[in-house]
């Protein structure tokens, strides 16, 4: 990815992505994204956005494996996610979802996780410790809860599902407070073009709609140049 196309995707939201999309694809029906409300550590943080790495872990019971394995396994994970391109995010799914009890997204976890060079956290699962997180490492997550129970590692470098969203490993995720997308890869060189278009175009309606002479007969005027305008 460009540092143009980074920044500018950092510098926007995930609903002007979204729509921005489509101004890409030249139609309506883009519909990768998360279904649901999702919580943000960091609401005010703007957004993550990176290539997934991927993994499921579960907490409501201890492990059945052998304890050497989950060990090894916890390293391999820690492993993957030192690796890989960046910018990166962590996309971990709870395979415990809806019932997730596991705060894996604590304080330690997310210093480390930062610490291995990645942008963030979208997950199903919990996270804690809220106020304590480090600064410029947002979690998007499924709930809030005080427990890590017996959380453990399952997969790695899998498929997961994000409040109905597929993602697969190495795919592009932007993400925030209003939950997450994935950016089709066929669009990418096309993206930034669209997102300029998209806000330029959404001005034809805010900057009237701003002014303190703004009445119906402005707003007929500004949404007919909007309705031309827009994909």
């Amino acid at each position: 990815m460009n540092t143009e196309l980074l920044d500018l995707l950092k510098s926007v939201d995930t609903p002007t992505v979204c729509n921005a999309i489509e101004v890409a694809e030249g139609k309506r029906g883009f519909n990768r994204f998360t279904r649901g409300t999702m919580l943000s550590s960091d609401p005010d943080g703007g957004a993550i956005v990176g290539y997934a790495r991927t993994a499921k872990i579960s907490a409501l019971a201890p492990p059945t494996e052998p304890a050497d394995v989950i060990k090894a396994r916890r390293m391999d994970y820690y492993r993957y996610m030192s690796e890989g391109t960046r910018p990166a995010l962590t996309v971990v799914e709870d395979v415990d979802y809806p019932n997730a009890i596991g705060a894996y997204w604590g304080e330690i976890n997310t210093t480390v996780h930062k610490g291995l060079g990645l942008s963030g956290t979208l997950t199903n699962g919990v996270m804690r410790d809220l106020g304590d997180l480090p600064p410029g490492f947002p979690v998007i997550a499924g709930s809030i809860g005080p427990s890590h129970g017996f959380v453990h590692v399952k997969e790695i470098n899998t498929p997961v599902k994000i409040f109905g969203l597929d993602i697969h490993p190495g795919e592009l995720v932007h993400a925030d407070r209003h939950g997450a997308l994935v950016v089709p890869e066929d669009i990418t060189d096309h993206l930034a073009a669209a997102i300029r278009k998209l806000l330029e175009t959404e001005k034809l309606v805010l900057g009237p709609a701003s002014e303190p002479d703004f009445n119906f007969e402005k707003f007929e005027a500004a949404w007919s140049a909007f309705e031309k305008a827009r994909t």
